[in-house]
């Protein structure tokens, strides 16, 4: 498989909502519910969570695909 997820934070506001930033840039906000599922998840693997839950998650199949016939130039 990849590499593991890196770069990912994410902050807990006043009002219940979640931000979460990779590399410093903000790349999801998640409020009500779905905050605190994050949450209750995040306390596992924080990294891997928040790639997840952003859609920033590589499956490892990037270059497989490149090679695809469909995707040749």
């Amino acid at each position: 498989m990849g590499q593991p997820a890196r770069g990912f934070d994410h902050v807990q506001r006043a009002d219940g909502s979640v931000v979460i930033s990779h590399h410093g840039r903000p790349v999801g906000t998640l409020r009500g519910e779905r905050a605190a599922r994050f949450l209750a998840e995040v306390r596992e693997d924080p990294q891997l969570v928040m790639a997840r839950w952003t859609g920033n998650y590589r499956r490892g199949n990037e270059r497989a695909a490149r090679q695809h016939p469909r995707n040749r130039g």
